[in-house]
């Protein structure tokens, strides 16, 4: 029997030493790797983490409902303020004159005194008003910002809830009714500018 016989069933694939089984080369890493892998042979990528902002892959695209809130809480208690101190501002001088009328009818007070008082009285009244519109001018810049302030914007907007609710409480303490409402906006102002969405908003990527 000749194993170099190409028609004989049983002999070995020629160049191929008799009695000896058959070997091939183990694949090579990135060829005949399993179908359906991708890469070929390369590990998979792992699975995209959670992304920064607040879960946004690239920061919000628009303002979050509570920013957006604490903005109008903004303006309102702004525009509240920039009333009282133009009335505050006004009626100095009509202020004045009550307070003079109230004065001279004491005898024990002179006209002059009561002149000094007055003034003193109106110029009291006058830097009030400003100062209110100050905090008027303060809280409607700010919420203008809103829309392209970064981070110093939100520092801003809490700062100017917190010296709101300080003011509100104080105001309670006086018996003023009206110092609740703004205290309650001053608290959702710091609230919704301190919270996840608020950071993810105003640290936002700029491109």
């Amino acid at each position: 029997m000749s194993f170099g016989d190409p028609n004989n069933p049983y002999g070995a694939p020629q160049g191929q030493q008799p009695g000896y089984p058959s070997q091939q080369p183990p694949a090579q890493p990135g060829y005949g790797a399993p179908q359906g892998q991708p890469g070929y042979g390369y590990p998979q990528a792992p699975p995209l983490q959670q992304q920064p902002y607040g879960g946004y892959p690239s920061g919000p695209t628009q303002i979050p409902g509570g920013v957006k809130a604490a903005r109008v809480m903004l303006f309102v208690l702004g525009g509240f303020q920039a009333l009282g101190g133009l009335l505050m501002v006004v009626a100095s001088a009509w202020f004045a004159d009550a307070f003079e009328d109230a004065v001279s009818s004491d005898s024990s007070v002179s006209a002059e005194d009561a002149d000094t008082i007055a003034n003193v009285g109106t110029g009291v009244m006058i830097v009030l008003g400003v100062i209110v519109l100050a905090f008027a001018f303060w809280a409607i810049f700010t919420g203008m910002k809103f829309t392209t302030g970064r981070g110093g914007v939100r520092v801003s907007a809490i700062v100017y809830g917190s010296v709101v609710t300080l003011f509100s409480v104080v105001s309670l303490f006086g018996a003023n009714v009206f110092a609740l409402v703004s205290l309650v906006l001053g608290i959702l102002i710091i609230v919704f500018c301190a919270n996840k969405n608020g950071g993810a908003w105003f640290n936002r990527p700029r491109h």
